[in-house]
């Protein structure tokens, strides 16, 4: 008689990539972000990879890193927001107006107070908020597509922004104020480096309590090595970047003037180099906020839920209405924080700020990964979109690719991006 007893099927081996447990699709951009930067490197002879360019890449992307956060929700529940652009030229001139002549002349606070900076960037996001909380409403209670509110936002927010300054550029802003924006703020190389350290041993720590929590749990978990692994890489990146930023040295002749500010000589010899800026630290505070925000709260699930079933949603008791409020005022917020970084970067308001930045945050968070279709989406890999795009832009630009060409090879990278996706979702039945 045949013995039919069914003998245990032996585990099959995991590559190294599936033991670490890596997301595949992030892998696929983190390669083509690295085939980039050498592709350029190699057809600029070393010019694309310098401290220098690479510092100047990193305050380049935050603006629109900060508003693709807030387009990764706006975009997982399944909307659109057209006006983002527009609606930081508002924040903007209404910023700019509020720190050179509003609190000046109705309470006496001259450029250089202490206040001015900390009341400016309030009343901004307020104002960023409200109007994003505007559009939540219209889209939400009044059920007016978001392509058509936000579309109708784009062309209000810019002529607003344009009759609050009556045309003009306005300048200059206040000094504390446009440390926000990039070169004008740094932390100088030994705070970069403490920053650095905190930063990487708080992303090991968050890595570790996974792990801890998943075995309390019952989960599976991977192996120790692949953790130490993990480990291995985060703390290189971290500290690698914070490394190459603190090896651009600050030029001579600025460093002379900024000696010279204080009422000093400046030491023969002497050299330091500017480190992190405060934007980009902004911009992970971000970052890590939101984060939380969409993986912790009660606020992030619903969004995701949403995003995933609208109806099942709304039937086990979400109340879409005010979600979608609540989605386009944290926009509406994000857009006035990065009204701050692009302003402070410029040292003034022009009429022209933000133009195009609606379709930059959109294709950065799609390139990132957020499902057009709803209930997919990460922040982490908005952020590297947004790095993807303004690297491809400012490489083009030292190339000397013309800015209609550079636009063409954007459309074409967008949409190249968007048909992987659905490529990639289709293989691995993630819907």
């Amino acid at each position: 008689m045949t013995d039919t007893t069914s003998q245990p099927i032996p585990p099959q081996r995991k590559s190294f990539v599936q033991q670490l447990e890596l997301d595949t699709r992030l892998l696929g951009m983190v390669g083509a972000f690295i085939i980039l930067c050498i592709g350029f490197d190699f057809i600029t002879e070393g010019r694309f990879l310098t401290p220098r360019n690479i510092f100047n890449l990193t305050i380049q992307t935050v603006s629109v890193a900060i508003m693709a956060c807030g387009m990764v929700f706006i975009i997982v529940t399944r909307h659109i927001d057209l006006s983002v652009g527009a609606l930081l030229a508002t924040c903007s001139a209404i910023m700019a107006m509020t720190q050179t002549d509003i609190l000046p002349n109705m309470m006496g606070l001259g450029l250089g107070h202490p206040l001015i900076a900390p009341i400016t960037i309030v009343v901004g996001i307020a104002a960023g908020a409200l109007i994003g909380a505007f559009h939540g409403y219209l889209v939400g209670y009044l059920t007016i597509p978001a392509f058509i509110v936000t579309l109708g936002g784009l062309l209000v927010w810019r002529n607003v922004g344009w009759f609050l300054t009556r045309g003009q550029t306005i300048g200059p802003l206040d000094e504390t104020f446009m440390a926000f924006g990039g070169i004008n703020g740094t932390l100088g190389p030994s705070l970069s480096w403490i920053v650095g350290g905190v930063l990487t041993v708080a992303a090991i720590a968050a890595m570790w309590n996974g792990r801890r929590s998943k075995a309390s749990h019952g989960f599976p978990v991977k192996p120790v090595w692949a953790e130490l692994t993990l480990s291995a890489i985060i703390a290189s990146a971290i500290m690698g970047f914070i490394w190459v930023l603190n090896s651009y040295e600050i030029p001579t002749a600025r460093l002379r003037r900024m000696f010279e500010a204080r009422g000093e000589v400046m030491p023969e010899g002497f050299t330091t180099t500017y480190g992190l800026p405060i934007s980009v630290l902004l911009l992970i505070g971000i970052a890590i906020a939101m984060t939380v925000l969409a993986r912790r709260t009660r606020l992030g699930r619903y969004i995701f839920a949403t995003g995933g079933n609208p109806d099942a949603a709304e039937l086990s008791g979400i109340n879409t209405r005010m979600l979608t409020v609540k989605i386009f005022a944290l926009m509406g917020a994000l857009c006035a924080i990065s009204a701050v970084v692009a302003s402070a970067r410029l040292a003034n308001h022009t009429n022209d700020i933000g133009t195009l930045d609606e379709l930059r945050v959109i294709a950065a968070a799609v390139i990132g990964g957020t499902a057009l279709s709803g209930g997919l989406g990460t922040i982490h890999g908005a952020i590297l979109g947004a790095l993807i795009m303004q690297s491809l832009q400012s490489g083009m630009a030292m190339v000397g690719v013309d800015a209609p060409y550079q636009n063409i090879v954007v459309g074409v990278v967008l949409v190249a991006a968007v048909l992987i996706d659905i490529i990639y979702r289709k293989r691995t039945g993630d819907h």
